[in-house]
């Protein structure tokens, strides 16, 4: 135990996000059983230390992390290291990529039944399911999604400043205050913007190593950890998920014709669907549907899942629209119900219709908003691109 409260000390000193995520807030720490999920890259780790640095002095032996892909775990039990960190007087427990313990929900359970008291705060990938795949934990774990940078965090990272989020209401009701009020500061189109695209969305940009190549690099974990592993997919068809996300990358976005994929990947269409879906729920892509339409009906398009991931597959084949489309989809899916547009528009959002353009229409719609990516501030219904990155 006290080899694990060093490695704690040691990893809360060494730790110094230059930006506070917004979801530190929103979180109800004093739930017994948090759960946080991100695909990998994001800052999940980095995230739990910032929660200890900022509540516990960081000799206190009140909280302590603990990763496990540490081997101690393969010997104990994640229930019986949590109970004696209970006697020994500790109040929070955070465990990282609990995932890698072979029985980590059971053992979840039993930490949350045998240690009143104790608050268990998890992460974990975005390909589990928490709630849907573990009935032992069902009621009993709050489940929260923490995300890559938005583009506000990553301005408020480059400029010293601290920009507040704003809802989409905000946004469509007040684009033009709120913009000034940035302007005021800073001008985000001028090398912000089109560096968020490229670098912004993963915190590891801030590390002194190649990002394209770490992207890369975290790109196959994704795909060679996560999915395989959690989904218990055997290794020999792991070729076959990066052929067909590699497929669909270098696509435009569009609706995927299945049959053609089952055929290039050789495998079958129900197969495609379901790697479709894992790749999704990896935060590779993103399945856009009509309206009224789900999983496991055929999506009507699939986009990357944010920007960097296309300059990292594709740079020199992608369409502006489609990296400003993909900006802007990334940007609202979590919060927002994202379907497909009409011929007047590039999506509906609640409801409401959005166009992504690089330009001012040559005819405009009175129940279309514009988000422009040329514009510095807006007027009415169009609003600049770059505002929608202020969402969280």
């Amino acid at each position: 135990m006290e080899t694990f409260f060093r490695t704690h000390a040691y990893l809360v000193e060494h730790t110094d996000l230059p930006v506070r995520r917004a979801l530190m807030d929103e979180i109800d720490w004093r739930r017994p059983l948090i759960g946080i999920k991100g695909t990998r890259g994001v800052g999940k780790t980095s995230f739990l230390l910032q929660y200890a640095r900022e509540n516990f002095d960081v000799r206190s032996r009140r909280c302590l992390y603990v990763n496990m892909n540490n081997f101690y775990f393969q010997g104990k039990g994640l229930a019986e290291f949590a109970r004696d960190f209970r006697l020994m007087g500790g109040e929070v427990l955070l465990i990282d990529q609990v995932f890698k313990h072979p029985s980590w929900s059971a053992e979840l359970r039993r930490c949350h039944d045998e240690n009143p008291g104790l608050r268990i705060v998890f992460t974990g990938s975005s390909v589990m399911r928490l709630k849907e795949e573990n009935p032992e934990l069902h009621g009993l774990v709050d489940s929260y999604n923490l995300r890559g940078f938005s583009f506000r965090e990553f301005l408020n990272l480059k400029t010293g400043r601290d920009f507040p989020a704003c809802t989409l209401k905000e946004i469509v009701r007040n684009h033009e205050r709120i913009a000034a009020e940035v302007l005021d500061v800073v001008n985000p189109l001028q090398g912000f913007f089109q560096s968020y695209l490229h670098h912004g969305f993963y915190p590891f940009f801030l590390e002194r190593r190649n990002f394209s190549e770490n992207l890369l690099k975290t790109m196959n974990m994704m795909i060679e950890v996560d999915i395989l592993l959690i989904k218990q997919i055997e290794l020999k068809y792991l070729p076959k998920l990066k052929k067909l996300l590699y497929m669909l990358a270098v696509d435009r976005p569009s609706a995927p014709n299945v049959s053609q994929l089952a055929a290039d990947i050789e495998t079958s269409r129900a197969t495609v669907m379901n790697y479709i879906k894992y790749l999704s729920d990896a935060r590779l892509i993103n399945m856009v549907y009509h309206p009224n339409e789900n999983f496991p009906k055929k999506p009507a398009r699939i986009m990357m899942h944010n920007t960097n991931l296309m300059h990292a597959i594709y740079p020199n084949r992608m369409e502006p629209i489609d990296l400003y489309e993909t900006f802007f989809q990334n940007a609202l899916w979590a919060r927002h119900d994202v379907r497909m547009g009409d011929r007047l528009s590039s999506f509906t959002v609640d409801g409401l219709r959005y166009r992504v353009c690089s330009e001012e229409p040559r005819r405009q719609h009175p129940d279309v908003i514009y988000a422009r990516s040329d514009m510095e501030r807006g007027w009415r219904q169009q609003i600049p691109l770059w505002l929608f990155g202020f969402l969280y």
